[in-house]
């Protein structure tokens, strides 16, 4: 952002701009998610008025108490701002009038037939076109397809009869929030700005500065919402790629995660991703697909995104594979197996399932016939396929009526020395089962079982399903 002695040429001469100057504008926020309420809370902190608009009136109670339902934003933090009388948050959409800055923080899911969801933006959007006046800079944050925002809602909000650029200004400008991330939130992760025109990229520019450190401003609202395919795109090709090692390493015997930690040793050209069940998340398995819905519609076929998301979501198959060849080797089936799953949070650390790996897992393993139970110290019930799970809790006595433990999420909370020291056999999709503690049978998620070094030396045996030998505990010698 410009300073006072250097003034940015493309700032608009406005009442709104010289109220982000003295920091007098009023901020509504359209959706009080993960991002958001963070977004909300970062320029309450800085003195900003914020109004945050949700149609859970659970999530808008919880604000008002000053208590935040959000793991990385601390509730001190909400209820400090609330105490301030900086945050609030209301369910009446009708108060987006008395904004002077609107930010649509919505979900875009995908749809059932996999095709972009826009149906929340689409809400949020007749909201905004409901209580639209002068003045006024609207950004959408939510993810989208490179063009939406100059195609789509600059003619909806000029159909008000405002003109963008003059009467009113829009911006997109991507969300970037990492769950659980403790180094990087909402202030000190770079902001990336894109608008329809200059003065709407300038002011939204000026706006973002007030509480983030650093805006990056690109040429359109386009090249924006490309960055934040670009970036998802990025780790979910990579993370495919990592993936495909992972099963050429089955196949050839090797451990992955040997693979990269030795390739990660490499000071230049060379970034470790680690292999797992499959992809999850409001960003990552999602992104990519916008993107290649996009240029399907211009006649080109995105290879790289396809091939990686086609890897990725048959991971939690291949995981589900492990499990039955790992079972079978100890004379059992999956079918009327005890398997309990270590974690269904899509990451580390947090309580978010959507479009958790995990999930599929479990819905494989319950389809084959298996009983299947999971822990989650972030995530007390779930239902999948209408039916109701409830977290159990991972102790020495589960473990020991477990016929497989599946690890799925890394949790940090988990007790893994004892899931290393008392679970019959394990399937892990994560590394994170200390292998020099196992003393029963460890299968990662690719090269040879793994026997702890307390256990007897093993026998040998040929996995009908891989053709390749594993190791035989000798209760089944």
């Amino acid at each position: 952002m410009q300073d006072a002695t250097h003034p940015d040429p493309h700032l608009p001469a406005c009442d709104l701009a010289d109220r982000i100057a003295d920091r007098t504008c009023r901020y509504g926020v359209i959706g009080l998610g993960y991002v958001g309420l963070a977004l909300a809370e970062a320029f309450a902190r800085r003195g900003i008025r914020v109004l945050g608009f949700d149609i859970d009136d659970a999530k808008v109670s919880e604000v008002n108490a000053g208590r935040s339902y959000i793991p990385d934003v601390q509730a001190g933090d909400v209820a400090a701002a609330v105490e301030a009388g900086t945050l609030e948050a209301t369910t009446d959409l009708r108060r987006l009038a008395e904004m002077d800055v609107i930010s649509i923080c919505v979900p875009t899911p995908l749809s059932k037939s996999r095709d972009p969801d826009l149906s929340y933006v689409d809400a949020a959007l007749k909201s905004v076109e409901r209580a639209l006046r002068p003045g006024q800079l609207i950004i959408l944050e939510s993810t989208t397809y490179p063009g939406m925002t100059q195609e789509v809602l600059e003619p909806r909000l000029q159909r008000q009869g405002l003109k963008v650029g003059s009467d009113i200004w829009l911006a997109f400008s991507p969300e970037r929030v990492d769950p659980g991330n403790q180094r990087f939130g909402v202030a000190n992760t770079p902001k990336v700005v894109g608008g329809v025109d200059a003065g709407s990229a300038a002011i939204a520019t000026a706006f973002y500065g007030i509480a983030i450190e650093h805006v990056h401003r690109v040429s359109s609202a386009a090249a924006a919402e490309m960055v934040k395919l670009l970036e998802n795109t990025f780790r979910s090709v990579n993370i495919g790629l990592v993936n495909e090692v992972a099963l050429m390493c089955d196949r050839l015997g090797l451990d992955v995660g040997e693979i990269v930690e030795a390739a990660a040793t490499k000071p230049y050209g060379f970034m470790a991703f680690e292999p797992g069940p499959g992809l999850g998340g409001h960003c990552i398995p999602l992104d990519p697909i916008y993107l290649s819905w996009k240029l399907r519609r211009l006649d080109y076929t995105a290879r790289f995104i396809e091939l990686a998301t086609e890897i990725n979501a048959n991971m939690p198959r291949y995981v589900g594979e492990r499990v039955a060849a790992a079972l079978n080797a100890q004379s059992r089936a999956v079918r009327g197996s005890r398997i309990l799953v270590l974690g269904v949070a899509y990451k580390r650390d947090v309580d978010d399932t959507r479009e958790s790996p995990a999930i599929e897992v479990i819905r494989r393993l319950v389809e084959a016939g298996a009983d299947v139970v999971y822990a989650d110290p972030y995530v007390e019930t779930l239902t999948i396929d209408d039916r109701l799970f409830a977290s159990v809790a991972v102790t020495a006595e589960e473990l020991a009526v477990t016929d497989c433990v599946v690890v799925a999420t890394d949790h940090g909370a988990f007790p893994w020395s004892d899931v290393a020291r008392h679970a019959r056999l394990i399937v892990d999709a994560r590394d994170a089962v200390p292998r020099d503690e196992v003393r029963h049978v460890l299968w990662p998620l690719s090269g040879p079982a793994v026997l702890g070094p307390q256990a007897p030396a093993p026998q040998t045996g040929t996995d009908p399903q891989t053709d390749r030998v594993f190791q035989v505990p000798r209760e089944n010698q």
